[in-house]
């Protein structure tokens, strides 16, 4: 028998082990002769034998043999789709040809930086132009450390940015009047653009940029709360808004505090002040409040709100009760 009747027995007996195996659904094998033509005798004559020997050759399998047979066919397909895999690799979407990628990168091109959770709120600000992040972040701590300070709002704001700016204690004391007076608009400081650069600013635009984000900082941390009309503060953050209401409750010269806030994710909120403090938490988002009675008139109480998926520390507030 030749190599193309061999190689039609080989095709006949795979076909009838598969699943489908019933040999009156094989309907066309189409052969060409190497030399071109087309031999229909001699395919009918090679099918008609192939069918024959594969049908005896069927029958003297033993059931065991069978699972054998299907075995190698699959490994010497695993190995054939193995080989034109090494020899002709496939190529990602975006390639038009094998392409080499080192292993390791000795300078990322991107470098992901998670932003702080609570420094968002840098975007809430009225500033002409953001101060960079690590900057900002410095800031917040040092106004956040300066609310319950007894000192002038003049005096606090020097404080908060004079470790950016050393030996320009003068520069900033005018400059903080400036921003006192609200003439931070002025032609004289010609600020830049919105869609400037901080790098980019002249030192005393640098200054005057800082100081204005300290005193914003400033007022939103310290909440003036009256017995006559609750006070309502908002914090964007990472995981999404917190708002803050305060009540105040006047009973003679001696009132109390009810606070209540709405986390964006689970935390805590905690009011403390006159040696006594009051902390309620949940494992879910949602609404906390707490407490705080026997509270005096122009007082400081200290106000902290911790957010578990935000992992720094937490928020704080000055909370001062007025008449």
């Amino acid at each position: 028998m030749n190599s193309d009747s061999e190689s039609l027995q080989h095709y006949f007996l795979s076909w009838l082990l598969t699943d489908s195996g019933n040999p009156r659904d094989f309907k066309r094998i189409e052969r060409k002769d190497t030399h071109g033509a087309e031999n229909l005798l001699q395919v009918t004559t090679a099918l008609a034998s192939s069918y024959r020997e594969a049908e005896t050759k069927l029958q003297t399998f033993q059931l065991g043999e069978i699972p054998t047979v299907q075995e190698r066919f699959q490994a010497v397909l695993k190995r054939r789709l193995q080989c034109q895999t090494e020899s002709q690799p496939p190529l990602f979407p975006w390639e038009t040809q094998i392409t080499d990628y080192p292993e390791y990168l000795d300078e990322p091109a991107v470098v992901l930086v998670p932003t702080w959770g609570w420094a968002v709120q840098q975007s809430n600000l009225d500033l002409p132009i953001l101060l960079p992040d690590s900057i900002f972040r410095q800031l917040l701590d040092k106004c956040q450390a300066l609310i319950t300070s007894s000192s002038l709002l003049g005096p606090k704001l020097i404080q908060a940015v004079e470790n950016f700016f050393p030996n320009e204690f003068q520069t900033l004391n005018n400059l903080a009047g400036v921003v006192l007076t609200g003439a931070t608009r002025s032609k004289k400081l010609k600020l830049p653009p919105l869609e400037g650069d901080y790098a980019d600013l002249q030192l005393r635009q640098q200054m005057l940029l800082s100081l204005l984000a300290a005193k914003q900082l400033l007022e939103s941390l310290t909440l003036y709360v009256s017995s006559t009309e609750p006070l309502t503060r908002q914090w964007l953050t990472s995981l999404g808004v917190l708002n803050l209401r305060v009540e105040y409750q006047l009973q003679g010269q001696v009132g109390k505090l009810w606070i209540q806030g709405d986390l964006p994710s689970k935390g805590s909120i905690k009011i403390q002040g006159n040696g006594s403090q009051i902390k309620a938490e949940s494992s879910t988002p949602g609404c906390l409040s707490v407490e705080l009675g026997g509270v005096q008139l122009n007082q400081t109480y200290t106000l902290t709100i911790e957010l578990k998926e935000i992992d720094q520390q937490p928020l704080s507030f000055a909370i001062i009760p007025t008449s």
